[in-house]
């Protein structure tokens, strides 16, 4: 996803985007940031987008740097948390060059890592662990692919919502969808999103020197995936992978 994206979304955010903070009704990242929060550490939020985590990171920390990569969202951000003081506002790009942020103590970082190109993808993680201290922590939300597959599979056997899933593509579009689901790119609202498998991203970050400490699955109703889910659909039900992990060189 471009910045013009962004920049062009931010207005509508709370409309558009999905609420990872409202939705994590067992408050299992709340729980993860708390257990390692420390009022003598800074945190990066990564992609804070229009600040929702903001109020969950600001007590618990000395400091939150929140960046991303839409000077709209900042902006809505900035105004909506003027009350928060410790909070430092940070238009950056995550899946460019080398950045000139601090090492922080602490990343947590939501939802951020979407895009369908590869090389900002590895760049992304790259600057998540050159922005991090040796010890520090990472706390990372991203779509579960496994997930979105698990939907379809439901979608298709027991006819959910029928009218909007297309069983046919034509044949330039199904050559591109195919060739994006290979890297596990799928289509949201229209939009190419990267989603993720477990072991995937295991792999992508032991590359980066983290060590993993922990992977959790992030779980939302069905009415997060189909407009009119049967009643009997409950478990298992679509989740995120949330990821900890240290920096451990």
């Amino acid at each position: 996803m471009q910045r013009q994206y962004w920049e062009k979304i931010a207005p509508a955010y709370n409309e558009e985007i999905f609420d990872v903070l409202q939705n994590d009704d067992k408050a299992i990242i709340r729980s993860a940031i708390k257990r390692i929060a420390s009022p003598r550490k800074t945190v990066i939020d990564a992609g804070c987008a229009i600040g929702k985590w903001l109020p969950v990171l600001s007590p618990l920390f000395k400091k939150v740097i929140a960046t991303d990569i839409s000077a709209k969202n900042l902006a809505i951000a900035e105004k909506t948390h003027v009350h928060l003081a410790n909070i430092e506002y940070c238009r950056v790009d995550m899946s460019a060059g080398k950045l000139k942020l601090p090492p922080a103590d602490v990343i947590v970082c939501i939802n951020a890592i979407l895009s369908a190109s590869l090389k900002k993808r590895q760049a992304f993680f790259h600057n998540l662990s050159s922005c991090l201290k040796k010890g520090g922590h990472l706390i990372l939300v991203v779509p579960s692919l496994e997930s979105w597959l698990l939907t379809r599979i439901i979608q298709h056997q027991w006819k959910i919502d029928k009218e909007l899933f297309s069983e046919r593509l034509p044949g330039i579009e199904a050559v591109k969808r195919y060739r994006d689901i290979r890297q596990g790119n799928v289509e949201i609202d229209s939009v190419a999103t990267k989603h993720y498998l477990k072991e995937e991203l295991h792999l992508l970050l032991s590359k980066e020197h983290m060590e993993l400490t922990a992977v959790k699955k992030i779980e939302y109703g069905w009415n997060t995936e189909f407009l009119k889910p049967p009643k009997w659909l409950d478990q298992p039900r679509p989740w995120d992978w949330m990821m900890t992990a240290i920096k451990n060189k």
